[in-house]
């Protein structure tokens, strides 16, 4: 017998209302609405902790076709606040545990499926992301737009203290062959502080992959606490929100700076021109999804990269001689790489741990171990004089 579908929408702050019915779990949701454009990797991109506050639209139109499964987790929860699709498919696949749907609901997400999810697309890129609510309990727009009017959006918050982990671990775990259920893990002879703004799994697989000894440590942890571990290099990871609002990350950042070798991807990228003296923008309707082409400014090459960012950094506003331009996104030309030499620091804008090319940005870790062994190697020199 056919379950029976519930009736749900979105409402967004400029009053359009996308109807159609409900999947997973059932309740009312605010959030910034925004949409991505990978063709799968939908349980990743619900763990990943970018998404907090966000509802996800996919913009390819079959969703849930290979079901979920415990090992696709990017991180400890699911951070999506609702989930949009124009079709929430049955799954069929060998690794698949659980349904979309299921997934969802265990999870506490509401989605929304049957609605136009290309009129909605288009729409947020014509108007901009923005602010909106899911609903499958109360469908009265009046009521809904109430609401939503409390919401505060995510500019000039700071989200990452929802994400951050409480207390520092150690991250042991390597990068998993998914047919032989090995993992790769090399003797540790570099230590590495990886700082948790919203940190995916994989980041911390491959850095241990990589040969890294990898401590992971809250947002909040300050320059001299990182220090007192004498690490050999220093992680920013990915996160979710405005970055100028993590004003206690960009300090502690300066004060690295110079002193260990520093690796950013997506907010920490951000956090660290923020700390470099640059300034940061909210784009229109951000980058999300894994398909888009970045141009290395150095080798010359294109990489298919993964993104997930609604800010960006303004490379005008960087003064300093010492910080070079790296990479470049080709479909709008904003910034996504940049390095500082002198201050063995560099930061990409995109996520080269989730693999779209699949390895055209595994170079990025390999230029971050060389760093630190240049820079253990200096040292030492100093040390035998």
């Amino acid at each position: 017998m056919a379950k029976k579908q519930t009736k749900a929408v979105l409402l967004l702050e400029d009053g359009a209302i996308f109807e159609g019915t409900s999947f997973g779990a059932e309740g009312q949701r605010c959030g910034e609405v925004v949409f991505n454009t990978s063709m799968t990797g939908y349980q990743e991109i619900t763990t990943d902790p970018s998404y907090h506050e966000q509802i996800i639209t996919m913009t390819y139109p079959l969703i849930g076709n290979v079901g979920t499964n415990p090992r696709d987790w990017e991180s400890r929860k699911v951070y999506a606040r609702g989930f949009i699709v124009k079709e929430n498919c049955i799954p069929s696949n060998f690794r698949s545990k659980k349904s979309l749907s299921d997934y969802l609901k265990k999870n506490n997400v509401i989605g929304l499926e049957g609605i136009d999810t290309r009129a909605l697309v288009k729409h947020i890129r014509t108007q901009g992301a923005m602010r909106g609510i899911i609903s499958s309990t109360e469908l009265e727009a009046k009521k809904l737009q109430k609401k939503l009017q409390e919401y505060p959006g995510l500019v000039g918050r700071d989200i990452v203290r929802d994400v951050t982990c409480k207390k520092p671990y150690h991250w042991e775990e390597g990068v998993v062959d998914i047919l032989s259920n090995q993992q790769f893990k090399p003797p540790k002879k570099y230590k590495v502080v990886a700082f948790d703004y919203g940190a995916k799994y994989n980041i911390l697989r491959l850095l241990r992959s990589h040969g890294c000894e990898v401590y992971v440590v809250p947002a909040q942890t300050l320059a001299k606490e990182v220090l007192s571990r004498k690490p050999d290099g220093v992680f920013l990871s990915n996160g979710p929100g405005d970055p100028a609002a993590v004003s206690y990350a960009i300090e502690t950042v300066q004060q690295l700076l110079g002193k260990v070798p520093i690796f950013g991807i997506c907010l920490g990228h951000q956090l660290l021109a923020l700390a470099l003296g640059a300034k940061t923008y909210k784009l229109k309707f951000g980058h999300r999804g894994a398909n888009h082409p970045v141009k290395n400014l150095q080798t010359k090459q294109i990489e298919i990269t993964c993104q997930n960012h609604g800010f960006c950094v303004d490379m005008d506003s960087l003064k300093r001689k010492d910080v070079e331009l790296t990479h470049i996104n080709l479909n709008d030309n904003t910034v996504e790489g940049i390095r500082c030499v002198g201050l063995a620091a560099f930061a990409v804008q995109y996520h080269p741990e989730a693999s779209p090319g699949p390895h055209d940005s595994n170079y990025l870790f390999q230029q971050f171990i060389e760093m630190m062994e240049q820079c253990k190697t200096k040292k030492q020199r100093q040390k035998s004089r």
